[in-house]
């Protein structure tokens, strides 16, 4: 199965994606990667409803990498989304995988891109956790994405960018290494190119 999933900022953008056929939306709360594209619980209550009205899926980000501190209103917001009816919610922190597989087991988790998925063992550990669907590195072929496929239990759904931003790192999963010098950063080859002085 193909869907085509389309990011929404707010509620303009949500409906102009389903406008033009978008299969879900994913967007985000108070726990988005993408700090000025965040809803509130209101907007992402008439998210999830307009996406199902119109027969679509609503997807909501939870993917920033969390903090002891965030975690109470972490819960509340699982809590609402669950309630909303979210479809699923996209994280990458194995922490909050695990609250959400407790305290909402009935809401699908999708894994994020962040969680850097590049090989089948990987797929496959994840999917034992109780991820649905794995949104797979962005540096994969469709070769190893094939490989990965065939690797692991179909009813685990895998999905990849076709287009979008190519993030540089974070906390040493680095590509700045790999553009500067095409030495890998992280297959141990990194040219510490953080540590040079800069004019």
């Amino acid at each position: 199965m193909f869907e085509l999933l389309a990011p929404a900022g707010d509620l303009v953008k949500l409906r102009s994606a389903l406008h033009f056929g978008a299969d879900a939306v994913y967007f985000g709360g108070d726990f988005s990667l993408r700090a000025a594209a965040r809803m509130s619980r209101e907007d992402l209550a008439a998210g999830i409803g307009l996406c199902h009205a119109a027969g679509k899926r609503a997807y909501v980000t939870l993917n920033i990498f969390p903090k002891d501190g965030d975690f109470p209103a972490l819960e509340e917001q699982i809590d609402d989304l669950a309630a909303f009816g979210a479809d699923g919610v996209i994280l990458s922190d194995p922490g909050l995988l695990r609250l959400c597989v407790q305290r909402a087991p009935g809401l699908p988790v999708h894994l994020s891109t962040q969680a850097n998925t590049l090989n089948r063992f990987s797929a496959a550990f994840w999917a034992d956790q109780g991820v649905r669907l794995i949104v797979l590195a962005r540096e994969l072929s469709l070769a190893e994405i094939a490989g990965i496929r065939e690797g692991l239990d179909p009813s685990v759904q895998l999905e990849a960018f076709v287009h979008g931003a190519m993030c540089i790192g974070y906390s040493g999963r680095c590509l700045l290494s790999n553009y500067l010098h095409g030495r890998d950063a992280n297959r141990g080859a990194c040219v510490q190119a953080c540590r040079w002085a800069y004019r």
